[in-house]
């Protein structure tokens, strides 16, 4: 019996062991640094019979996993590019392996291209986080950070605005460091992609919400750019310089030095193609969204970012942009009345401007200590805008003209803005437990200087024309302050409360003056009083809330309640003298909820009540006559609005099988909300303080309204398409916007459905060949409830091709196709065009880092502009002139240069299959 017992247990030994398979697991970090290395290969040979080969790629954090090993002897290789390689043995047996920390040397010679069958993982979702591998995604060498996130799920230039998971991309950071202030196609534009480690996707959260933990709903949509560790010392950037046809010329340079911790970015540019920033495009100018106009830049950017004595980071950034516009456009508006005249308004104008802007950032992050940490972040922005212009409008309806307006103008326009926000942090020794109070205060001064010279023509009127020559100074300046102080306090063990109170105050100034010419002194002497205004406003609020927070693994609940006391105060001094005070009371409530399902999948769901004050410019009543026939003027008793707003988001990456997964929606209503009252004038009217509305003119004026609402929703999926080597990505949303104004009295709602669908299929074959096929359509229905007769659905589609290719001795072939259709828009309107840009090229040099080609943008010289807007009083459609066909011949130079032996041999990174 024994004998049998022992039989059996061997056999289920040796059964078991050769049945259950083995995991083995690590990460692999840098020496130096202890970072995780992402894209790391780990390669294990299997030196006991039967013979037998392993393979896998470090996911993000530099963590890998291999499962099901059968039992022998092994070595293990632990390879990274620019780093030694490491070599263990080890012997499997029935027990998992972990490895622990593969620690890697930077080595001073190059690494070999190394081969590994299997695939980088592409993103994962760790909470409300987003992060892609850009080792997943192949690009051209010369690639700009905004050409390679662009190829990442969800992520894609719109109107020529990058946006990720729905919404407009407004911060981009380094290795979590601000990276050029809020010019994000600056940012992305100054980096190349061979960089870059991995992109992550966020909605980062105010400075005191990070450090407290309790979400105070301000949140912008951020992207968090994290380089490899071995190109974080050294010099790398690119210079270009062309010349074309029709004396277009380009020149431009772009240098970062990155020191550890220490980087500096300066990027210049000058150009007369309509380029806003240097890029590391050849096709720079093929933007996703046409330039109105013709445009002459020139402009320098400098980013700064360091740490000092480990407890002190500082960083900031510089911009200065010379720019000069010469802007033609035709504008096409129909108007909802109640009556079905037929109004409409047709203008063409003319404009060339000349702007010349500062722009500066500060972040200064000092912790004192593990419990004591300042903020303090700086900004100032500064400029001068001089404009030359004229226009000529005219009204028409269904009985022939009513008006026209001949306008020319001058004017100097300069802003100043500053703003500044410190905040101090205390964390006290029990977990949980916190103060922070936060200052913030801006002074804000704009200053304007214009003459006009207007001849109106105003048909069946006994005085049919009017000339007006005129000046108007307008000044306007203000400052204001806020002070918030919060504290949190543990309850129990998964539980925190937070009391917050707030105050602060909004002060504005602005002296408004306009004069007439007079013929006796020959200057403007008149003073206009029905057109001159002084007005002063002060908005004090004082807020007090109570929250509270519980916390579990995978849920997370927040709920808060807002008591909000508003004083609003109007005082004007001239032409009259009156005061007026509001007072507003408001309760605001709001919770939020997050559960992760897995690692990889979570959901969100916000609720979140606030108030808006109205601006000055809506409450300063006085008459705007910037165009005679469609006067402008404030509303002193306008109340703040109140705004609900529900919303939804869901995250989900699978890491093994690259899919990936966003879904978004909100809904919004806002009561008292500020719309437009527009008053058309069916006979001489007389308005304000005796200016005369001539029949057909306008009176347009800010109004408080009910039954504003908004649905707006955003799906994106994206998924390997193994077939070609490619990434596909599937968007689309369902929009809805009712919009109430008034008209002549008469409320109407614009009701608009705005349907989205589109597509993209981005390359992700080798690094020779590069190619993005993306097109998007929208359909969009328009419903006025006092005009039935202008309900209208038109219908627009975009589509791109991008395609980039290196082949034979360094010969570059390049070329963006941008095909676009619109549907129902107004007449004469030009609905579809392509436009067609090409460029070849040889690349230059041992190490093919430099490159001479010949472009050619608007190959069919079909370029154009067209766009639609819509509004609660109007339909409107405009086109404006566009850059059209030139050649240019340009030089491109990139330099690489990176410490501890990273050179160029060695640059290419690991190739994946």
């Amino acid at each position: 019996m024994l004998r049998t017992l022992t039989i059996t247990f061997l056999l289920f030994s040796l059964l078991r062991v050769h049945g259950q398979a083995v995991t083995i697991s690590g990460t692999v970090k840098g020496a130096n640094d202890y970072l995780g290395l992402p894209g790391a290969t780990v390669l294990g040979e299997k030196l006991s019979s039967p013979p037998a080969s392993l393979g896998v790629v470090t996911d993000l954090e530099g963590k890998f996993k291999l499962e099901k090993v059968e039992p022998g002897s092994y070595r293990f290789q632990f390879q990274y590019i620019g780093y030694q390689t490491v070599t263990k043995n080890v012997t499997v047996g029935i027990k998992d392996i972990s490895f622990g920390d593969i620690l890697l040397e930077e080595e001073t010679k190059t690494l070999e291209e190394v081969k590994v069958t299997a695939q980088a993982m592409m993103s994962e979702q760790k909470g409300d986080t987003s992060v892609f591998n850009a080792l997943a995604f192949k690009t051209v060498p010369d690639a700009s950070a905004e050409d390679l996130v662009q190829k990442m799920p969800g992520i894609a230039m719109v109107d020529g605005v990058i946006q990720a998971q729905g919404e407009n991309v407004q911060r981009i950071l380094i290795d979590g460091k601000p990276f050029f202030g809020g010019d994000v196609q600056a940012a992305l534009q100054s980096l190349p992609a061979t960089v870059i480690e991995s992109i992550q996707v966020f909605d980062k959260k105010s400075d005191q919400s990070e450090l407290t933990g309790f979400d105070d709903g301000e949140r912008i949509k951020t992207i968090n750019i994290i380089t490899k560790p071995n190109r974080r010392r050294g010099q790398f950037g690119k210079t270009s310089v062309g010349a074309g046809t029709d004396q277009r010329y380009m020149a431009g340079a772009n240098l970062n030095m990155f020191n550890g911790d220490r980087r500096v970015t300066i990027s210049g540019l000058s150009n007369n193609i309509n380029i806003l920033n240097y890029s590391a495009s050849p096709n720079a100018s093929a933007d996703s969204r046409t330039q109105d106009g013709i445009i002459n830049n020139n402009a320098i950017a400098v980013n700064f970012a360091d740490t000092w004595a480990k407890s002190l980071e500082v960083s900031g950034s510089y911009l200065y942009n010379h720019r000069q516009d010469e802007t033609t456009q035709t504008r096409f508006r129909e108007y909802v009345l109640p009556s079905d005249s037929g109004q409409v308004y047709s203008e063409s104008s003319y404009n060339n401007a000349t702007n010349a802007e500062h722009r500066v950032f500060m972040k200064v992050d000092y912790k004192i200590n593990d419990n004591n940490r300042i903020i303090w972040r700086p900004s100032a922005s500064f400029g001068n805008n001089i404009r030359n212009s004229n226009f000529l409008g005219r009204t028409t309806s269904d009985f022939g003209p009513v008006n026209q307006t001949e306008n020319s103008s001058s004017f100097d326009l300069f802003d100043l803005d500053y703003f500044n926000n410190l905040m101090y942090n205390h964390q006290f020794e029990k977990k949980g437990r916190a103060f922070t109070i936060n200052l913030r205060n801006g002074f804000h001064v704009n200053t304007d200087d214009r003459y006009r010279l207007a001849e109106n023509i105003f048909y069946q009127s006994a005085d049919s024309s009017q000339l007006l020559k005129q000046n108007i100074e307008w000044n306007r300046k203000g400052h204001d302050w806020r002070v918030n102080a919060s504290y949190t306090e543990p309850v129990g063990a998964n539980g925190r409360i937070e009391l917050e109170h707030t105050m602060g105050d909004r002060i504005n100034d602005s002296d408004r003056r306009l004069y007439d010419f007079s013929e006796q002194f020959d200057d403007y002497t008149l003073l206009d009083e029905a057109l001159s205004n002084t007005f002063d406003n002060s908005y004090f609020t004082q807020e007090t809330e109570l929250g509270y927070q519980y916390t579990l693994k995978k849920l997370t609940a927040q709920v808060e309640v807002e008591y909000q006391d508003a004083k609003l105060k109007n005082d004007q001094q001239f032409p009259r003298e009156y005061t007026l005070n509001r007072r507003f009371n408001s309760v605001l409530p709001s919770s939020r909820f997050r559960y992760k399902f897995t690692d990889n999948t979570n959901i969100e769901l916000d609720y979140r009540t606030w108030t808006r004050e109205p601006q000055i410019g809506q409450l300063q009543d006085v008459i705007d006559n910037s165009n005679p026939l469609q006067l402008r003027t404030g509303n002193v008793d306008l109340n703040q609005t109140y705004t609900n707003r529900i919303r939804t988001r869901i995250r989900s990456n699978n890491p093994e099988t690259n899919r990936s997964m966003f879904v978004y929606a909100h809904t919004e209503l806002t009561s008292n909300y500020i719309g437009t009252s527009t008053f058309i004038a069916e006979e001489q009217t007389t308005v304000g303080q005796g200016v005369v509305l001539e029949k057909g003119s306008q009176l347009i004026s800010p109004v408080n309204l009910g039954g504003y609402k908004e649905f707006r929703s955003y799906l994106s999926y994206g998924q390997p398409f193994s077939l070609i080597k490619s990434n596909v990505n599937f968007n689309g949303g369902v929009n809805y916007t009712s919009r109430p104004g008034l008209i002549n009295d008469e409320l109407n709602l614009a009701n608009s459905w705005n349907y989205r669908l589109g597509v993209s299929l981005s390359s992700n074959i080798s690094e020779n060949i590069d190619f993005r096929v993306a097109t998007w359509s929208r359909y969009n229905v328009v419903e006025n409830s006092l005009r039935p007769a202008l309900n209208n659905n038109f219908f627009n589609q975009t589509t791109r091709i991008n395609y980039n290719m290196i082949f034979g001795n360094g010969f570059t072939f390049r070329t963006d196709v941008r095909h676009q259709i619109n549907a129902g828009l107004s007449a004469g309107f030009d609905n579809s065009f392509t436009l067609w840009n090409m460029s070849v090229g040889k690349k230059l040099f041992k190490n093919k880092l430099g490159e001479v080609s010949m472009n050619v943008y608007d190959i069919l010289k079909q370029n154009n502009n067209i766009r639609r807007n819509i509004s609660e009083i109007y339909i409107e459609d405009t086109q404006s002139n566009v850059l059209n066909r030139y050649v240019m011949l340009s030089f491109t130079y990139n330099f690489r240069h990176f410490s501890v032996g990273a050179s160029q041999e060695d640059f290419e990174e690991i190739k994946t299959n």
